[in-house]
């Protein structure tokens, strides 16, 4: 069984994509800022790529938290992330 765990440790999420292939990205938006994203090589064109000082002071400034798994069920690399509210419960 696969277990996902939440971090706000920039160090963490950094080696976790990093040991993975990915890079940091954003998909502007209206707003400041925009979507964070782990930028894993696929074809994305509305990701654009950032630096890590940028993407952490988008993550810090929206006070998000980061959601991944390491494994899969499978017991494969996972690269299954995703970025929650850090004040949200449960």
């Amino acid at each position: 069984m696969s277990e996902s765990k939440t971090t706000t440790n920039h160090d963490d999420i950094r080696q976790w994509a990093e040991d993975r292939g990915g890079r940091p990205a954003v998909v502007r938006t209206r707003g400041e800022g925009g979507i964070l994203r782990i930028d894993f090589g696929e074809a994305e064109e509305e990701f654009e790529a950032i630096e890590w000082d940028e993407f952490f002071r988008i993550f810090d400034e929206n006070k998000l938290a980061f959601l991944y798994q390491d494994e899969t069920g499978g017991g494969k690399t996972s690269r299954f992330n995703k970025f929650v509210d850090r004040n949200q419960k449960g």
